[in-house]
């Protein structure tokens, strides 16, 4: 892409929204813990095959963004900012392809613009391009797939560049989120591939032979990694990523997966699913449905948006950062309809003052509206902080560090996965405790040996607590074995 004073600017806009006070805050939530203590304990490791939580092997996903999280802790250290680089970058990258690849397909500056405007001020976008996991960079592989997969498929001649930016959007989908990574390009260009032999009424192979022969080019990084986790941990480990926390979790019969929804939990979430531009998005799905037989642009960004949003509506693990895939197919749309809008405003502007002066000071109130928009975007991180208070846990990582600074050997006894902060916080791997009859042995051990654990009950064990912290509504306690009652 070349940097012309539009996409300079792009990138300013993006670089703003996504890096500004990136790391004011703490690691908050359960992704974010999770996410960044597997990170940490990867880069103290130095196992960059089996991602490991709280010293058990974690294999729902493969390991891109823990590979890029370990590697910006040894270059930053253990910083929250850090562990967020890879999907603030993912998110930039994402927004600026969008802009290339709509200008390589011919549509102008100001909608190019305009559309990837739109994708990086989407709040759920937003919020998620700025948070420690691996959906912004299924979103960046997604889209590098799919938006490649178009502009190669509209050439007359084989695109190499672009068919290697397909397969290597391919690539990062996969080792991001593994299967998934796969089905969500997957049934886009099945569906509009489908859509396009039934408008022609003829079947071309080549059509379809091209994408699976370079899907297969993509899937190398990920076979390679499998064969390596397979030389490491057996058929059991590559068993528990590809069906288990795959299928598995697809079908609902992975239990301990959670996030299971109703099938019309997408269907509440639409509201709120590409805020502030729905309006323009779904209005323009509708208005657009005419013009799909002999528009394939059109087509294609549409099937991108319905197909995708039909397949995560079959699957029982439901959460709402899924969508965010969706969110460049909704962005084109919206863009599209905003012009067709003004467009419309111009005629009426011949009969009607109010539709004149919108559409004569259109730029003008479109760079208010953006403006007000960053604002309040900006004036959002800028408040993250005070979440903090409710959702971290670093103040009980540093309470266990004050202890281990003062000879204390610290254990966790059953950890929920939200402990993985502990790791990251303190720089090491903590010791964990699966059983009662492994609290007691450490407990006995020493009379400086300590335990986190949520609930001091144990039966058959007298326990003294040491300390306690709350982590919003729930309490973790320091606890050492009780002194024997005279």
């Amino acid at each position: 892409m070349r940097l012309t004073r539009p996409a300079l600017l792009l990138l300013l806009l993006a670089g703003v929204l996504f890096f500004f006070a990136l790391g004011n805050h703490q690691l908050q939530g359960s992704t974010e813990s999770r996410v960044a203590g597997i990170a940490m304990q990867m880069h103290l490791s130095d196992d960059w095959v089996t991602p490991n939580l709280l010293n058990e092997p974690f294999l729902e996903k493969p390991p891109l963004s823990l590979w890029l999280d370990a590697g910006a802790i040894r270059v930053f250290g253990a910083q929250p900012f850090a562990v967020r680089l890879a999907s603030a970058f993912a998110g930039l990258f994402c927004v600026l392809l969008l802009y290339a690849m709509l200008r390589k397909l011919g549509r102008p500056v100001a909608l190019a613009w305009t559309a990837a405007a739109m994708l990086a001020t989407m709040g759920s976008f937003w919020g998620n391009v700025r948070q420690v996991g691996e959906d912004a960079l299924l979103t960046l592989g997604v889209t590098m797939a799919l938006l490649a997969f178009f502009h190669a498929s509209r050439q007359l001649r084989f695109a190499w560049g672009s068919w290697l930016l397909f397969a290597a959007g391919i690539a990062i989908a996969t080792l991001s989120k593994g299967v998934l990574g796969l089905a969500l390009p997957g049934v886009v260009i099945f569906v509009f591939l489908l859509c396009e032999s039934l408008i022609a009424k003829r079947f071309v192979p080549r059509n379809w032979l091209r994408p699976a022969l370079l899907t297969l080019l993509g899937l190398i990084p990920l076979m390679i990694w499998l064969c390596v986790l397979y030389q490491r941990g057996g058929m059991q480990a590559l068993g528990e990523l590809l069906w288990t926390n795959s299928v598995g979790r697809f079908s609902g019969s992975f239990v301990e997966a959670g996030h299971y929804e109703p099938f019309y939990y997408y269907l509440r979430k639409l509201p709120e699913a590409f805020l502030p531009w729905n309006l323009l998005t779904y209005l323009g799905l509708w208005h657009f449905r005419k013009q799909l037989r002999s528009n394939p642009y059109l087509l294609f960004f549409c099937v991108w948006l319905v197909a995708q949003f039909v397949l995560l509506n079959f699957a029982s693990s439901k959460r709402a950062v899924y969508l965010m895939s969706l969110a460049p197919a909704a962005a084109v749309i919206a863009g599209e309809y905003a012009r067709v809008v003004l467009a419309w405003l111009r005629e009426k502007g011949q009969h009607s003052a109010w539709a004149r002066f919108l559409s004569q000071h259109h730029r003008s109130l479109a760079a208010a509206l953006l403006a007000a928009v960053v604002t309040a975007y900006l004036v959002a991180a800028l408040r993250a902080p005070l979440a903090d208070k409710t959702e971290s846990f670093e103040p009980l990582a540093a309470h266990a560090m004050s202890l281990q600074a003062s000879g204390k050997q610290i254990a966790l006894m059953k950890p929920d996965e939200r402990l993985a902060a502990v790791v990251f916080y303190t720089r090491q791997l903590q010791h964990t405790l699966d059983s009662t009859a492994e609290l007691q042995a450490f407990l006995s051990a020493s009379p400086d040996n300590i335990v986190l654990i949520e609930n001091p009950v144990v039966p058959g064990m007298a326990l003294n607590i040491v300390d306690k912290v709350s982590v919003g509504r729930r309490h973790f306690h320091f606890v050492s074995l009780a002194a024997p009652r005279p």
